[in-house]
């Protein structure tokens, strides 16, 4: 248990990038004297930790405490402490997508990041609702959701050619397993 969750801790703090790590003692660790940058950092990442351990808890039989595991690990560090062909395709699907939003910018891991998933979010939740595009009483610049858009879009574009390229060269893998 211990090495487990020093383990996530270590991951956590790689993940959430090193200017939100500069900031928070820098800002007494008050909520309300961060910058836009930490909160967006910092609510989307408990987002993804609370939202992945759930939804991994959900569709495998692991422990919550392996549940928390795979949902910070996933989106950052890659370990793996149950063995994941024996998960079920839902919860390798959960897996997939932390990977795909992966941590935050100046971090150590990779993915489209915390931010831009946000505002993807922030600007989907805008335009259902006809509201301007705000995060925690700021506005979100106009651009923001079409680079968010793209970047978003890029990656999706890359990761369907990589798999689509595997798939022809070694054709024996399943669509799972790719």
């Amino acid at each position: 248990v211990l090495l487990n969750l020093v383990t996530c801790a270590l991951v956590i703090a790689g993940g959430i990038g090193f200017p939100v790590i500069f900031e928070l003692p820098l800002k007494h660790f008050s909520w309300k004297r961060q910058s836009m940058h930490t909160r967006v950092v910092l609510s989307t990442t408990f987002a993804l930790l609370l939202f992945g351990t759930l939804l991994l808890k959900l569709t495998e039989s692991i422990s919550w405490l392996g549940a928390f595991f795979y949902s910070v690990s996933a989106r950052t560090a890659g370990f793996s402490t149950y063995n994941l062909s024996d998960f079920s395709t839902a919860g390798l699907l959960v897996v997939s997508g932390l990977m795909f939003i992966g941590a935050s910018p100046a971090s150590t891991g990779g993915g489209i990041k915390t931010t831009t998933f946000f505002v993807l979010l922030s600007g989907i939740y805008s335009a259902a609702t006809n509201h301007s595009e705000r995060a925690f009483h700021n506005a979100i610049p106009k651009d923001a959701f079409r680079k968010a858009s793209v970047i978003s879009m890029l990656a999706v574009f890359l990761v369907m050619t990589a798999s689509y390229l595997m798939l022809i060269f070694d054709p024996q893998l399943s669509l799972r397993d790719v």
